[in-house]
């Protein structure tokens, strides 16, 4: 199993980095051409919500991104460093309505996105575990 990993500051800029070597390293893998935008989409989101996690709980750290060639699946791990992930204390809006934190809002889209995602904790914080089938034979260089 071949693996790439990233990591980066929590900081907004470096999400596109991670976004764009993750459909990168798929289509080398051979991850179908037709599923890239969700990779892409889903990793983005994912990391997002972890640079996210980070600055509204003024926690310093990076944030690592696996990328592991199984032999047919496609697994990208997004960790942070922001400690476990806890059920956020849930408001009302003025409707009466439950409030919906952004972090829920990107795991609903993620979920659309991924069709086999598992949210839990990792050895510093959060960790969302995505992954796709392997359809192609990988490219050679």
């Amino acid at each position: 199993m071949a693996t790439v990993e990233l990591r980066f500051s929590a900081l907004p800029g470096h999400v596109r980095t991670a976004r764009l070597v993750a459909a990168a390293v798929a289509r080398r893998v051979g991850v179908d051409e037709s599923v890239l935008d969700e990779v892409r989409l889903a990793v983005g989101e994912a990391c997002s919500r972890a640079v996210g996690l980070h600055q509204r709980g003024g926690v310093e750290g990076t944030v690592r991104v696996a990328l592991t060639e199984q032999e047919k699946r496609f697994l990208i791990e997004v960790e942070d460093e922001a400690g476990p992930i806890g059920r956020p204390a849930e408001g009302t809006g003025a409707d009466g309505e439950p409030e919906v934190g952004e972090e829920d809002l990107g795991l609903a889209v993620i979920t659309g996105l991924v069709e086999e995602v598992e949210v839990g904790n990792g050895a510093e914080g959060g960790l969302i575990r995505m992954s796709w089938p392997i359809a192609n034979v990988p490219v050679e260089a």
